[in-house]
């Protein structure tokens, strides 16, 4: 258990620095309010007007997100086995190739149907 007590430590003050930080910043920083301060910020551009319950987003953003996810958990499950290859042997390699194969279906569907375009 005496291993753990560094990483608790560190944990600790990296908790409490924080709290602290989140806690006094409202009463240390400066309050001088203009309209620029609050309005949305867009990269540097005038903000788009927006209706007053809130803009609906194109589903294209929402597709992006998710072939993000996809793509990504793909890189997550390549890093391990990468490690592992050599205590893994050809079952690795087939199970490796076989997910990889399913990748590239979904991604060849998502190519087939346009979803990569940005018009």
């Amino acid at each position: 258990m005496e291993l753990y007590v560094p990483i608790l430590v560190l944990a600790v003050l990296a908790a409490g620095f924080a709290v602290f930080s989140v806690g006094i910043a409202p009463f240390t920083g400066p309050k001088r309010w203009n309209r620029a301060k609050l309005d949305a910020y867009e990269c540097g551009i005038e903000p788009t007007p927006q209706p007053v319950g809130g803009g609906r987003f194109p589903l294209k953003y929402m597709i992006t997100a998710m072939l993000f996810i996809v793509f990504d958990i793909e890189i997550i499950f390549l890093y391990p086995w990468a490690v592992a290859f050599d205590r893994l042997g050809v079952f690795g390699l087939v199970e490796m190739v076989l997910f990889i194969v399913t990748v590239l279906v979904a991604y060849a569907y998502v190519w087939r149907r346009r979803g990569l375009d940005w018009d």
